[in-house]
């Protein structure tokens, strides 16, 4: 018998089983039912320790923390690699050799019957939600799980940053994938295809941790594997209606206010991908109707419902197999909404010219209509509204489109252990910190930057993410100015008679306030020094 330890033994003592051809111990162990040895249970199967299917033919993981090894095949390739990720993984375990025919007798009895399939995707269900449930206590806003070819690589986003969260084999990637698609969804077709782009979503509230209200799923194919991406919708997006508390300035809120508060027109929020839409319109909406006392008909088209508008009713598009089945169902929900006595309706999103046009008719036939477009800034929602081949003479209709949203997230700093640039000007390059001084002015002694963490912040320096906004609520003379072509003159009207503030404007203050570091701020809306000519101004009438 032969016998390896290593540094790290594990814990527990096990009786060894020797590696004579045909011996008792062998017989014993060949004897032994479904995966069970001397009470133990095979561990290499699924989870975090599971094994390709090459390292099972020749080696098998027991709970008792032995690893039986096929005699003969100690520096096989594959039995390096299990033992080195076993290691990485700090996993103890003692290595024991033993017949290679006993490794395949005990993974038949262990997982050639239905039982023990069925208990291996049920681990796959606990590894998915054990890995949301992590991904929850960091605050992630994503996850992304990439197979590749010999590995599978996962990352969570926490405040915008990619952060690698650990590795497993290609295999455990695969079935995860599979798992997370085709058990955890609701989706018509629950088999997941590597080789396809697919999009679903998790909203069963039994398979989601209870900080999740559901959980968007897109898939992709790459060149070495596969990629998933998912996307966490929290509960706690509406526990408070008050939009300051995201980050919009008093006056933006008010205006915001004002807007809820117009019966009818359009009033649209744009911002690129994960810029917090969804989390503003559902604050906007639930506000809404708690001012009315649940006086008003609210209905919502989405694709799929992202969080719960508590009084609403929320409709959802999914199921549709190619894009365009899908861009005319939502076109249909959107007309279909109409006929149901709506007082305001929610678009999720409008992403191609037959939701727009369907939107744009909601507002002309007396309704309040909110939704959503990627755009730049708030003034090139128009520009984007006519790229999807809405009328010029409509789109710039201030009776028609009546607000105007732009918004960013940036990075919130540490209140405890971020530092006063002041005093660290060396952690900025000169032209960074000359464009900070420039942008601020006189407040340069209150600009702070990322510390380097604590345990409030859990070591990142930063404590979640603000709103950076613009809000404009358009007058007859601004659209005169888009209706001439000159978007020169509607900026100045709006800056001017309509007392607005630009994104960078609006970055400029909360850097200037000591809320945001100025390198974090610029990620987001560009150099500072855009801002100087009238950002010094803005800082200090504020």
């Amino acid at each position: 018998m032969k016998l390896s330890t290593l540094s790290r033994p594990y814990a527990a003592t096990a009786p060894f089983v020797a590696s004579g051809g045909g011996g008792e111990g062998q017989q014993a162990l060949s004897r032994q039912p479904a995966g069970v040895h001397d009470g133990a249970t095979i561990v290499s199967v699924a989870g975090p320790f599971e094994a390709s299917a090459e390292e099972r033919k020749m080696l098998c993981l027991l709970s008792d923390g032995r690893l039986l090894i096929a005699e003969g095949q100690g520096l096989n390739g594959h039995v390096l690699s299990y033992r080195a990720r076993l290691e990485k993984m700090e996993r103890g375990y003692l290595p024991q050799f033993v017949d290679i025919a006993a490794i395949e007798q005990l993974y038949r009895a262990g997982g050639g019957d239905p039982a023990c399939r069925h208990r291996e995707h049920t681990l796959m269900q606990v590894c998915a939600k054990d890995l949301l449930k992590q991904a929850c206590q960091q605050r992630a806003s994503d996850i992304h799980i990439r197979v590749k070819k010999s590995s599978t690589d996962i990352y969570f986003r926490i405040h915008n940053d990619l952060v690698r969260s650990g590795s497993q084999t290609r295999e455990y990637g695969e079935r995860l994938l599979a798992t997370l698609y085709g058990a955890m969804t609701s989706v018509s077709d629950s088999s997941y295809k590597p080789t396809e782009r697919q999009d679903a979503s998790i909203a069963d509230r039994d398979k989601l941790p209870s900080a999740l209200y559901g959980v968007r799923i897109a898939t992709a194919p790459t060149s070495e594997g596969a990629l998933m991406v998912l996307r966490l919708l929290y509960n706690d997006a509406g526990d408070n209606l008050d939009l300051r508390l995201l980050g919009f300035s008093g006056a933006q809120a008010g205006q915001v206010q004002h807007l809820k508060e117009q019966p009818i027109g359009m009033s649209i929020i744009s911002g690129p991908t994960g810029s917090g839409k969804s989390t503003t319109l559902q604050r906007v909406l639930c506000g809404q109707l708690q001012d009315a006392q649940g006086k008003l008909h609210v209905i919502t088209v989405e694709d799929p419902v992202e969080y719960p508008i508590e009084g609403a009713v929320q409709t959802s598009v999914t199921n549709a197999g190619t894009e365009e089945e899908r861009a005319r169902l939502f076109s249909a929900a959107i007309s279909n909404a109409l006929r149901l006595d709506p007082d305001t309706i929610m678009i999720g999103e409008m992403r191609d010219r037959a939701s727009a046009q369907n939107a744009l008719r909601a507002a002309m036939t007396g309704h309040q209509v909110w939704t959503t477009v990627h755009a730049n800034s708030a003034l090139a929602i128009v520009d984007r509204l006519l790229d999807l081949g809405l009328p010029l003479s409509l789109v710039a209709d201030h009776t028609v489109i009546t607000g105007l949203i732009s918004q960013r997230l940036v990075k919130l700093l540490c209140p405890h252990c971020k530092l006063r640039l002041v005093e660290q000007p060396q952690a900025l390059p000169a032209a960074a910190l000359a464009r900070t001084r420039q942008a601020v002015g006189e407040a340069i002694s209150q600009v702070c930057i990322a510390g380097p963490g604590c345990a409030h912040c859990r070591e990142q320096g930063t404590v979640g993410r603000t709103v950076v906004a613009e809000v404009i609520l358009p007058d007859e003379r601004f659209f005169q100015h888009l209706r001439q072509g000159d978007k020169g003159a509607a900026l100045a009207h709006w800056r001017g008679a309509l007392g607005g503030r630009t994104l960078l404007e609006h970055a400029v203050q909360k850097v200037a306030d000591g809320l945001v570091d100025p390198r974090m701020a610029e990620q987001t809306v560009g150099h500072l020094s855009v801002a100087a000519q009238g950002g010094a101004e803005a800082v200090h009438a504020a």
